[in-house]
């Protein structure tokens, strides 16, 4: 009676319905057999654990307990999934551990619970143990297990659980195949997954839909979609999660036309409705630059999970719609009960710090500590990015010496975009003595360690930056910008011409140069990070490669259609006053998304108010 859980269990029977409750003198299980009385316990187990009834749960488990039906394996079964749906873990290993009798299905069910509820190191921990027990894995260990290692994304400890469940034969098993799949496919041995995806006899929605996501995270759209439609002229009978995975690989290619048709087939077959699918398509319209659509999928859905009001609040923060994202924040647990995750707070620094709302953003960050979130790297970069933008500089380098974890390559590189906008060079010198003690670090840290050199105009230092870029044997990304018309992406590098109709791409932008020029456009060529002329200095900057997407996407897309250009690097600070004088001159509503957020660009106006 003194374990706590006991106690509660007991202090709640008295809310069951009278059918169930203890009462020697009412309660009809007492008047039936033992195999009767557990038999109608798992009943109501199973029924309590569809609605999700935790109080009502706790009372039979202690009349579970009292009546001594405990010792049953099936009851076990039932009690360790109804905690492990509620999302309690550890009464699910306290059931499991009081368990006089552990067969194999109670051991699959308490791995099962800790892999479905974020615990993997403690599911593969009881595999291990489980099979010390001389307790020979099923079909429905093997998948939590291997599912565990794919949390981990340690496709060795992955290949180990599959070597073994080669040796037991269960790899020819549909799940376990199809378990495998997933679990290389999110390691990115996407090569592995397709081996093991073609020697399945049999194959299910799971494994279709786990090559079809593992090709999408490698960014090989046209293997993702080739195997979607495979699958459908198969007769695959897909689900919520293929059709997610599928407008997940259109959203980061940025294939609108082909994400609406999908969308279109998702409402044919009612899978718009789930919250997975939902998701989606919010984050498909947010990077196609159509957040109107995102906002109609959001209103329209029945039922929102956490998943949703995150997807929503990126895509606010993403379109520089600020005062909507703190408002989904306030409405998700006002109005929804939804309480904020470690990505919502990410949403709201990230929109803090693109708005310059520097007093916001300290407060969200300190507000993490009351709902139990400690901060981790992502939130430090995006507090230290917020202030740094804001120029406060100092007190952006205060927080990253008091920070409880050593600083990452991103806090580092959040405080030199401060520098870098702020053209503080001596703090970036400091910055970056810091980032190389890190190690090998990414080549867009060294580039912009470079172009903050460069915009102070110290070309020296600028040039030794990109020296030690190259004996590194890594190159800078290139910059590229892309425009999907008539369902086929054309994309563009700075100068390209290698476009087959760039003679009027051309001819256009010297007609919209001269327009601009009238209008009073003037080049800065500041943010031409080379040591040359000023003819060629002005050169360099009039054919960046979104200006040439521009150019094509006005003399191919009609004039009531918005233009959508897709960029991989930051807008530079001249071109993002071009396109305001370009959306002016042509009187074109015009969206740019760079690495960072997106820009509408409208009658010489654009939506970020020239912070970002």
């Amino acid at each position: 009676m003194s374990h706590p859980l006991l106690q509660e269990r007991l202090e709640l029977q008295q809310r069951l319905p009278p059918c169930v409750r203890v009462s020697r003198s009412r309660n009809p299980l007492n008047n039936h057999s033992f195999e009767q009385n557990y038999r109608t316990c798992c009943t109501i187990l199973l029924s309590l654990t569809r609605s999700r009834c935790l109080p009502k749960g706790l009372a039979l488990h202690a009349h579970i307990i009292k009546s001594g039906i405990n010792s049953v394996p099936l009851v076990c079964h039932h009690l360790i999934n109804f905690y492990s749906k509620l999302q309690r873990p550890f009464e699910s290993t306290l059931v499991f551990g009081e368990a006089p009798l552990k067969s194999s299905t109670t051991w699959s069910s308490a791995i099962s619970s800790l892999a479905q509820n974020e615990a993997p190191g403690m599911a593969l921990q009881y595999f291990r143990e489980m099979i010390r027990s001389g307790i020979r894995p099923d079909d429905h260990t093997f998948p939590c297990a291997i599912k565990s290692s794919a949390m981990f994304l340690d496709h060795h400890l992955g290949g180990m659980i599959h070597c073994f469940s080669v040796k037991t034969a269960f790899d020819l098993d549909v799940f376990v195949g199809s378990s495998v799949v997933d679990m290389y496919a999110k390691c990115g041995k996407i090569d592995m997954a397709r081996n093991m995806f073609d020697e399945m006899p049999e194959r299910n929605v799971v494994s279709w839909s786990g090559m079809i996501c593992g090709y999408g995270m490698m960014g090989e759209t046209d293997e993702a979609l080739c195997l979607f439609k495979l699958a459908l002229e198969e007769g695959l009978g897909v689900n919520d999660f293929t059709y997610s995975s599928v407008i997940r690989v259109c959203g980061t290619s940025t294939l609108l036309e082909l994400g609406r048709q999908i969308h279109g087939l998702c409402l044919k077959t009612s899978y718009d409705l789930s919250s997975f699918v939902g998701t989606s398509l919010i984050s498909l319209y947010s990077k196609c630059g159509l957040v109107e659509g995102a906002y109609q999928v959001f209103n329209e859905a029945p039922v929102k999970n956490l998943g949703m009001w995150n997807a929503m609040s990126i895509a606010c923060a993403q379109h520089g719609h600020t005062n909507k994202v703190l408002n989904l924040f306030k409405q998700m647990e006002r109005d929804a009960g939804m309480k904020p995750n470690f990505i919502t707070f990410l949403c709201v620094l990230y929109a803090c710090s693109h708005a310059g709302l520097v007093q916001e953003g300290k407060y969200y960050f300190k507000l993490m500590k009351d709902y139990g979130i400690e901060p981790g790297d992502q939130h430090y970069a995006s507090l230290v990015d917020c202030l740094g933008r804001a120029g406060n500089l100092q007190e952006a380098l205060k927080v990253i010496e008091e920070m409880p974890m050593k600083p990452t390559e991103s806090v580092w590189g959040a405080l030199l975009t401060g520098c870098r906008i702020h053209r503080d060079t001596d703090l970036a010198a400091y910055v970056a003595d810091r980032v190389f003690e890190l190690g090998p670090v990414s080549p867009g840290l060294h580039v912009l360690l470079s172009n903050t050199y460069a915009a102070a105009g110290r070309y020296e230092d600028a040039a030794k930056s990109r020296k030690m870029l190259q004996e590194g044997g890594v190159k800078k990304e290139t910059a590229l910008s892309w425009v999907e018309e008539r369902n086929r992406t054309h994309t563009f590098a700075t100068g390209d011409r290698r476009h087959e109709r760039y003679k009027e791409i051309y001819q256009k932008l010297e007609e919209l140069g001269d327009e601009m020029e009238k209008a009073g456009y003037v080049a800065d060529t500041n943010f031409v990070l080379q040591q040359v002329g000023d003819q060629e200095r002005s050169e360099a900057i009039r054919y960046h490669s979104e200006r040439i997407a521009i150019a094509f996407a006005l003399i191919t897309i009609p004039p009531e259609r918005p233009i959508r250009v897709m960029k991989n690097l930051r807008v530079c600070g001249d071109c993002h006053n071009a396109i305001k004088f370009m959306s002016k001159c042509t009187g074109r509503i015009m969206i740019v998304r760079d690495n960072n957020r997106f820009h509408r660009f409208e009658n010489g106006n654009c939506t970020c108010g020239d912070y970002w």
